[in-house]
């Protein structure tokens, strides 16, 4: 049976990532140097967001993806490993081979984290909490989210000048639907301290907001 490398598996990752997004009209650019944090580049209305692709493999029982978040290389004291931080990377692609499906994290959710899987079946003790669902970040649907808030933020600001920088505390307006699909998401972006405002039938219905706003940690 032939086995793929770590270097045969970053590239048909970063391939497949490349052709998802070229698939959803999404430019993509590449680094000049080889090397960086970051493999590519999604640009996204007026933003360009740095991307790490990663390979997702599939659990010998077919109920998780497994993704490594960080770097490993040799030096003469041994292997040193280093996960990634929000001031190097934006997201997160993953590419599981088996499935030949592409899944993007953010960078809240996959920072700072050695790994995490993505389940792809519910437990089957019920547990809903701690847990990521697969389906709450499929390529397509996560990208469409990125497209749509990009372009609410635009309307939002109406004839306001154009900031370097985004808003560091949003509300995020969504359908109950689009919530119920992405919680995970919603989730992680509340608590980040933005809020999340939900509505049914056009009308709002709930509203999402940390206990305690999550503070970054500065890389040292």
């Amino acid at each position: 049976m032939f086995v793929l490398s770590t270097n045969q598996k970053g590239g048909i990752a970063e391939t497949a990532i490349t052709a998802a997004a070229y698939a959803l009209d999404i430019p993509v650019l590449r680094p000049v140097v080889e090397h960086a944090r970051y493999d590519l580049a999604f640009e996204i209305g007026d933003r360009i967001l740095r991307v790490q692709c990663k390979w997702g493999g599939l659990g010998a029982d077919g109920a998780v993806i497994k993704v490594s978040l960080q770097t490993s290389y040799l030096t003469p004291s041994g292997y040193v490993r280093t996960p990634y931080t929000p001031d190097e990377i934006d997201l997160v692609a993953v590419y599981c081979g088996e499935l030949r499906r592409c899944y993007l994290l953010p960078s809240s959710l996959a920072c700072r984290r050695t790994a995490i899987f993505l389940r792809l079946t519910p437990p089957r003790n019920g547990q809903r909490a701690c847990i990521n669902l697969a389906s709450d970040y499929e390529f397509d649907g996560a990208v469409a989210q990125l497209v749509e808030h990009r372009h609410g933020m635009a309307r939002a600001r109406g004839s306001s000048p154009l900031s370097s920088t985004p808003s560091p505390r949003e509300v995020l307006d969504v359908g109950a639907h689009e919530f119920r699909n992405h919680f995970g998401y919603y989730l992680e972006r509340a608590a980040d301290g933005h809020e999340v405002l939900v509505s049914r039938r056009g009308r709002p219905y709930v509203r999402l907001i940390p206990v305690e706003p999550r503070l970054e940690l500065v890389a040292a």
